[in-house]
C-alpha cells in the first residue's frame, strides 16, 4: 500500500512496469496524485486494485475516487470507508456475478452503513460521498457513479466525459448535489460500459480538478507523455495553479494491452488440450482407469471412472471425437467446469479441482453419484404421488435458486437432467448451456434448450430469464404427475402457439386444487404471473396446504380485453359519424 495526503492507493499486485501479466491479458499502468490544495484537511479518496492474474480475469482492475461532502461532519470519513470497502468487497463478490451487478450490491451496502453510522451519532449527520469508481476487463470496462466526481476517456487527442453531474439544475445551486453515497436510502447509480482499445487512457478526478481546468487543458496534459504517474502529477499541480480551491485529485490509467476476450482470459493453456477419443472399459487416462460409459450425447461423452491410488469411482466429461479443434465446444467444455466449481452445494456434482499441468487431454472431473434422472424413472413406469413430486418440486426450487444466487441460468431443466441419487438427494445435471450474467459467453447467446420445457417468450426471441428456468421447472413437475405437457409437446423447430395450459386434474383428479393452482402459476405464458424466484415458488411449496397461492388469472387471446373494447368504441363512433355525414350530404 502506498499513501499520500489524505488518499490511499491499494495495491493487490506489482504494477505492470515492475511485473507485467502474460501475453495477450489486460495490462494497464496506473498513476495518482493528491493535493488538499487550499483547504484544512483532504477529503478526497482514491484507491485501485490490480490482481493477480486468474482474478483479474474474472473481476478486472478497479480504480475508484471519493469526494466527501465538505461542510459536513464525517465527509472524510464517508469518502475513505466508501473506496476502502468497494476495493475490498468487490473482489468477494461471486465471480459469475455481472460488473454491475457486483458494484450495485456493494455501494449499496455502503450506502446503507453511512446512513446507520448517521443515525447512531448525532456528530456524523449528513455524511455523504460522491463515488466514480472504474473496471477494466479482459477488452471491455464498466463504470458506476453517484455524485460530481468524474470519469473522462481520451480518445483522439479529446478528453470525453464519461459521467453525469449530479447536481441541481440551477445556476445558483450547480454544486449543490442531488445524489451521493449516504444521502439517501433509495440510492441511484448510473452505470455505462464499453470496449477497450489498447493505448487509451481514463481519468477518474474530483471537482477540485475539473472545476480548475476545461476538456481540451486535461486532454494536453493527458496527451503530453506516456507515464501515467506523471500525468497525474501535472494535472494535479495545473489546477492548483489555475487557482483551484477545493481538495484536488487525479487517478490516470494507461490501457497497454486488452485481453484476448473473457474466456479466453479464464481458461487459459487449457484451451488447447487434444481430446482423449473414444474410451473403452480398461483403459487408462492420466492414471484414471475407464469403467464405463454413463452417457453418450451428439456432443458430450460421460464415463466412470477410479482413481488407482484411492479406488474412488469419478465421472469423467469429455467431448466426442469429431469435435476435435472445435474451438467453440472445446472452450464450452471449460466454461462449464468453470462455473460448476462454482456450485459449492449439495444440490450438483461437485468438480475435483486439478492441479496446472495434470491433465494430457480436454476432460473435467466430478464427483459420482448412483442413481437415476427422473426421465428414466418415467420411462420405466414410476408414478409419482402428489407427496413425491411436491418433495422434487422443493428440492428444485433450492437448487435453482443455489444458481441463480450466482447469477448463472441453466436453461435447460427437465427431468433428464434431474439425478434422484441413491442417498435420497436431487441433484441438477448439465450445464453445459448455461450461462452466468458475469461472464458472458457469446457462442452461447440464443435459446438453447429442450422444446418442450422452454417458456412461450423464448420462442418470440426474448432473452432466457430466472422465470424462464421456473417455467422449466413447471413443466418438469407437470410431466411427473401427469407424464403430458400443459401445452403439448413441442417439437425442434416447431414455433408454437400457447393457449391455456391443460389443467393437471384433467390427468390426474386427485392432484389437489392448491397444488394444481401452484403449478398453473408456474406455467402461466405471461411471464410477470409466474413466480418472480426459486425462493417464492420454494416457499409456495412448502407452505401450499396452509397459505395455498391463487391461480393466475386467464388472459385472453386477443389481448387486454379494456384496450379491446376502446377499439370498438372507437370503430362505433367513427362509423356513426361517417353515417351521419353521408345523411347531412343528402
Amino acid at each position: 500500500m502506498s499513501s499520500a495526503p489524505g488518499a490511499t492507493a491499494i495495491r493487490r499486485a506489482p504494477l505492470a512496469a515492475e511485473a507485467l501479466p502474460e501475453s495477450g491479458s489486460l495490462r494497464v499502468r496506473v498513476g495518482y496524485a493528491s493535493e488538499r490544495g487550499r483547504r484544512e484537511a483532504n477529503e478526497d479518496y482514491f484507491g485501485f486494485v490490480e490482481p493477480q492474474a486468474p482474478e483479474q480475469a474474472s473481476r478486472g482492475v478497479l480504480l475508484a475516487v471519493a469526494d466527501g461532502l465538505g461542510g459536513h461532519a464525517g465527509g472524510a470519513e464517508a469518502a475513505e470507508y466508501t473506496v476502502r470497502g468497494l476495493l475490498a468487497d468487490y473482489y468477494s463478490t461471486p465471480e459469475t456475478w455481472g460488473i454491475a451487478l457486483a458494484l450495485d450490491r456493494v455501494i449499496s451496502a455502503l450506502n446503507r452503513w453511512l446512513l446507520s453510522q448517521a443515525a447512531a451519532r448525532r456528530e456524523l449527520t449528513g455524511m455523504a460521498t460522491t463515488l466514480s469508481a472504474l473496471v477494466l476487463r479482459g477488452s471491455r470496462y464498466c463504470l458506476a457513479h453517484v455524485g460530481d466526481s468524474r470519469i473522462y476517456r481520451l480518445e483522439a487527442n479529446q478528453c470525453r466525459q464519461l459521467t453525469t453531474d449530479h447536481v441541481w439544475d440551477r445556476a445558483e445551486m450547480d454544486h449543490v448535489l442531488t445524489r451521493a453515497v449516504g444521502m439517501d436510502a433509495h440510492l441511484v447509480i448510473d452505470y455505462a460500459d464499453g470496449d477497450l482499445q489498447a493505448g487509451e487512457v481514463f481519468l477518474l478526478c474530483s471537482d477540485g480538478l475539473w472545476s480548475a481546468l476545461d476538456a481540451a487543458r486535461m486532454a494536453a496534459l493527458l496527451s503530453r507523455q506516456e507515464d501515467p504517474q506523471q500525468s497525474a502529477r501535472d494535472l494535479v499541480q495545473a489546477a492548483l495553479d489555475a487557482g483551484s480551491s477545493d481538495n484536488v485529485t487525479a487517478l490516470v490509467v494507461r490501457v497497454d494491452a486488452v485481453g484476448g476476450g473473457l474466456w479466453r482470459d479464464l481458461l487459459g493453456s487449457d484451451r488447447s488440450l487434444p481430446l482423449p477419443g473414444r474410451l473403452r472399459p480398461g483403459q487408462q487416462v492420466d492414471g484414471l482407469e475407464v469403467l464405463e460409459t454413463l452417457h453418450e450425447s451428439r456432443a458430450t461423452l460421460l464415463y466412470l471412472v477410479r482413481e488407482p491410488h484411492t479406488g474412488r469411482r469419478l465421472a469423467l466429461k469429455t467431448l466426442q471425437p469429431h469435435l476435435a479443434g472445435d474451438p467453440v465446444s472445446c472452450e464450452g467444455l471449460l466454461a462449464e467446469e468453470w462455473l460448476a466449481k462454482r456450485l459449492v452445494s449439495a444440490c450438483f456434482a461437485q468438480v475435483i479441482p486439478l492441479p496446472p499441468g495434470q491433465r494430457s487431454f480436454l476432460y473435467y472431473l466430478a464427483t459420482y453419484h448412483e442413481g437415476a434422472n427422473l426421465q428414466q424413472q418415467l420411462d420405466e413406469g414410476r408414478h409419482f404421488a402428489v407427496a413425491d413430486v411436491v418433495r422434487t418440486g422443493i428440492a428444485l426450487a433450492r437448487g435453482l435458486g443455489s444458481l441463480h444466487r450466482l447469477s448463472i441460468l441453466h436453461r435447460d431443466i427437465k427431468p433428464a437432467n434431474l439425478l434422484e441419487g441413491s442417498d435420497g438427494t436431487l441433484r441438477i445435471l448439465d450445464l453445459g448451456v448455461a450461462l452466468a450474467g458475469g461472464v458472458p459467453y457469446p457462442e452461447l447467446e440464443g435459446n438453447p434448450g429442450t422444446p418442450s420445457y422452454m417458456a412461450p417468450e423464448l420462442f418470440a426471441g426474448e432473452r432466457a430469464s430466472v422465470r424462464s428456468d421456473l417455467y422449466a421447472a413447471g413443466v418438469t413437475l407437470y410431466q411427473l404427475l401427469t407424464r403430458q405437457f400443459p401445452y403439448g409437446e413441442v417439437e425442434p423447430f416447431q414455433h408454437p402457439r400457447f393457449g391455456e395450459p391443460r389443467r393437471p386434474t384433467r390427468y390426474r383428479p386427485d392432484v389437489p386444487a392448491w397444488l394444481e393452482n401452484l403449478l398453473l402459476r408456474a406455467l402461466s405464458r405471461d411471464p410477470g404471473q409466474r413466480f418472480e424466484t426459486a425462493e417464492e415458488l420454494l416457499l409456495a411449496l412448502e407452505r401450499a396446504q396452509i397459505d395455498p397461492v391463487s391461480a393466475p388469472r386467464p388472459r385472453p387471446l386477443a389481448g387486454d380485453p379494456l384496450r379491446r373494447w376502446q377499439a370498438v368504441a372507437v370503430l362505433a363512433v367513427s362509423l356513426n359519424l361517417l353515417l351521419l355525414y353521408y345523411i347531412l350530404l343528402r
